[in-house]
């Protein structure tokens, strides 16, 4: 039986996988254990950002040291997904997901997936819609994962596709996992709506694209038979990047204290903090008028990662909080959702 184990470890740089060595040298992670990476480089999240593709080198040599197979090999199974950008008070961090052995009736499950290499400029239509669709279906199988009511969080990362197709390949991959789990249906699944109708959307879906990934992955988390207990997930749908209460109820319904803020006893225990967020498109926050917009200065998706990433901090009390713009059809429009996995109290920090 497998149990899910969440190590959250800082970076010094972007190609630093020092922490990561040091677990692997200590015997406290087995290197074939590792099922999945997410973390946020410091770049500038746009299409010339090089940190997200330098750490994934430096994880894959790492890992093909320890297991003795090829980079190649480990980059086809172990999804790897990064996002640019740790303004303001975000901290560059990455979690390593691995499935360990464990004993237990039902728990946190983990699972993941790849659809076929897409061709250059193949993204933000009806074929990735479908090929993440049917990628996010094989990451609940994996998992051991029938009713897609039993995921939690998808996660999606998915080729950048080139200049001017970045943000409709995030919503392609967000509407893809919708349509997968129920919460969009297949007629309103098109290409034509991505982008446009940000009323299609999914509370359960956070996605991303880079140009260091040839093909869409997926990494799915919910709750599976045969998984060990230990692990507890909750995820919210924001209203805007002030709603500070929905953060605080996703921290609270996953087992810790949040008034305001998680107290320090109990901030060892938090495993992942993940955010999704988007300057709304009416250019109002809660009736007063915002400026996150893209300009010569500084893109609209940096003001929203430095703005929302201080709430879910200040509420996590650590910086180390995944927080990603481009949200449509993720979370409602101009909000967007956050999760938060943490041990259950009397488990190891």
């Amino acid at each position: 039986m497998p149990r899910l184990t969440i190590h959250r470890l800082p970076m010094a740089h972007p190609g630093d996988v020092s922490a990561l060595a040091g677990l692997l040298e200590s015997g406290a992670l087995a290197p074939g254990s590792v099922r999945a990476v997410i973390g946020k480089t410091e770049g500038n999240g746009g299409l010339n950002d090089f940190t997200r593709g330098f750490f994934t080198q430096s994880l894959l040599h790492l890992l093909s040291a320890a297991t003795g197979e090829a980079p190649g090999t480990l980059a086809a199974r172990i999804p790897c997904v990064l996002s640019g950008g740790t303004e303001g008070v975000l901290s560059p961090h990455y979690m390593i997901f691995a499935a360990e052995p464990g004993d237990g009736a039902e728990g946190l499950a983990i699972g993941t997936a790849f659809a076929p290499p897409a061709a250059p400029g193949d993204v933000g239509n009806d074929a990735q819609i479908a090929r993440v669709a049917a990628a996010t279906r094989a990451a609940m199988a994996d998992a051991g994962i029938e009713n897609p009511a039993r995921v939690a969080l998808a996660q999606v990362k998915s080729p950048a596709g080139g200049p001017g197709l970045l943000l409709r390949s995030v919503a392609a991959g967000a509407m893809g996992a919708a349509l997968a789990l129920g919460d969009v249906s297949a007629a309103s699944a098109r290409g034509d709506a991505l982008l446009e109708d940000l009323d299609l959307f999914s509370s359960r879906v956070s996605a991303s694209a880079g140009v260091e990934v040839l093909r869409d992955e997926v990494v799915v988390l919910g709750h599976a038979p045969g998984w060990a207990p230990g692990l507890s997930i909750a995820v919210r749908p924001m209203a805007d990047a002030l709603d500070l209460a929905a953060v605080q109820s996703a921290f609270r319904a996953a087992g810790l204290e949040a008034d305001p803020d998680v107290p320090p006893g109990q901030r060892p225990r938090i495993r992942a903090v993940l955010a999704k967020g988007e300057p709304d498109r009416t250019r109002l926050v809660r009736g007063q008028r915002h400026t996150m917009i893209g300009d010569t200065d500084l893109d609209a998706q940096r003001h929203l990662r430095a703005a929302l990433g201080a709430v879910v901090a200040a509420v996590a009390g650590d910086g180390r909080v995944f927080v990603s713009g481009g949200a449509a059809h993720q979370g409602p429009p101009g909000g967007g959702i956050v999760a938060v996995i943490a041990a259950s109290s009397g488990e190891d920090a």
